[in-house]
C-alpha cells in the first residue's frame, strides 16, 4: 500500500541521487518524533526514538552497505553462500535488504517491520525497491511472525531495536526457539546487539541454548555492535579449512573485508 511504482520510483530515485551534497535538518515523518532522517554531507540517516543512526545510505550508491555493523552480518557468507530464502527482521531503511536484492538475484527476501512509517521512510527516502517475486515486506510484528512461520529460511537476520534498545520480544528464550525451528537444517541466525546492552551476555547465552551447530561472536570494531552467528549444524571441517580462501573470493565479489571478519571471529 506504500509501494512506488513504475516511473514514479525511478523519477524519485535520479532525483534523490542528485541531492547527494545537499546538507538537510532533522526531519520528522509524518510528523511522527519516532521515525526521524537527517542528511549530511551525502548520507542519510534513519533514527527511531533516539539519536541512535538506526540505518544510513550514501546517496551517490544506495545500494552499498554505509555501516559498518550491516557489513558485518554479511558475514553469514563464509558459511552459507548461496541462501535461498532470507528472512530479516526489522526494515530501518533497508539498507541489507537492497544489498541481498542487488547481489543475490536467486534470493527471495522477506523482511518483517512492525511499524508502517518506517516502510514508508524506507521506500520514500533510502531506495527500497518495489515489491516483487522475490521481496516483499510484511507490516507484522516479528516475533509473532517468526513464530508463526517453522522452516521457512536459510538465513535469519535480526536487526529490530526501537527507542535505541532491543525490543524485550526478540530477545527472550522463548523467541529464539522459534527462530531456531524458522531456521532449515543449515540455517543461520544473524543478530545485531548492542554492545553496551546490559543484557548482552543474556542474549548470546539464550541463542547458544537454541543453536546445536554452535555461536560465533564478531565485533565491529570500535563502532559498538556485535554480531551473533547462531548455527543449526555445525560449519563443514572441509569448508573451514578453505575459510581464507573463501573469505578472499567474496571480498572480490562483494567488495567487503571478509579476510577481517575471519579473523574477527576467531580463526
Amino acid at each position: 500500500m506504500f509501494l512506488l511504482m513504475g516511473g514514479g520510483y525511478e523519477q524519485l530515485m535520479r532525483k534523490l541521487s542528485k541531492q547527494d551534497t545537499r546538507r538537510l535538518s532533522r526531519w520528522s515523518e509524518e510528523n511522527d518524533a519516532n521515525v526521524e532522517l537527517s542528511e549530511q554531507d551525502g548520507v542519510r540517516s534513519l533514527h527511531l526514538g533516539s539519536d541512535l543512526i538506526q540505518s544510513a545510505m550514501r546517496i551517490s550508491r544506495p545500494n552499498d552497505l554505509e555501516i559498518v555493523y550491516t557489513q558485518c552480518m554479511m558475514g553469514f557468507l563464509l558459511f552459507e553462500p548461496n541462501p535461498k530464502d532470507v528472512l530479516m527482521i526489522g526494515l530501518g531503511g533497508g539498507s541489507l535488504v537492497k544489498f541481498v536484492y542487488h547481489q543475490f538475484f536467486e534470493t527471495s527476501i522477506t523482511a518483517v517491520e512492525i511499524n508502517p512509517k518506517v516502510v514508508t521512510a524506507a521506500q520514500n527516502y533510502f531506495f527500497l525497491p518495489p515489491e516483487d517475486d522475490r521481496f516483499k515486506v510484511v507490516l507484522a510484528d516479528g516475533a509473532e511472525y517468526v513464530a508463526q512461520n517453522p522452516d521457512s529460511c536459510d538465513v535469519l537476520m535480526i536487526d529490530g531495536y526501537e527507542d535505541g534498545a532491543m525490543p524485550r520480544a526478540l530477545g527472550s528464550r522463548t523467541f529464539y526457539e522459534y527462530a531456531a525451528c524458522a531456521l532449515r537444517r543449515r540455517g543461520v541466525m544473524v543478530v545485531n546487539f548492542l554492545g553496551r546492552d546490559r543484557l548482552l551476555n543474556v542474549y548470546i547465552d539464550r541463542i547458544k541454548e537454541c543453536s546445536p551447530g554452535g555461536v560465533l561472536r564478531m565485533d565491529d570494531g570500535d563502532h559498538g555492535n556485535v554480531i551473533v552467528f547462531g548455527f543449526q549444524k555445525a560449519p563443514d571441517k572441509r569448508r573451514m579449512k578453505a575459510l581464507a580462501k573463501r573469505a578472499k573470493e567474496l571480498e572480490d565479489l562483494y567488495g567487503l573485508p571478509f579476510p577481517l571478519y575471519v579473523k574477527e571471529l576467531g580463526f
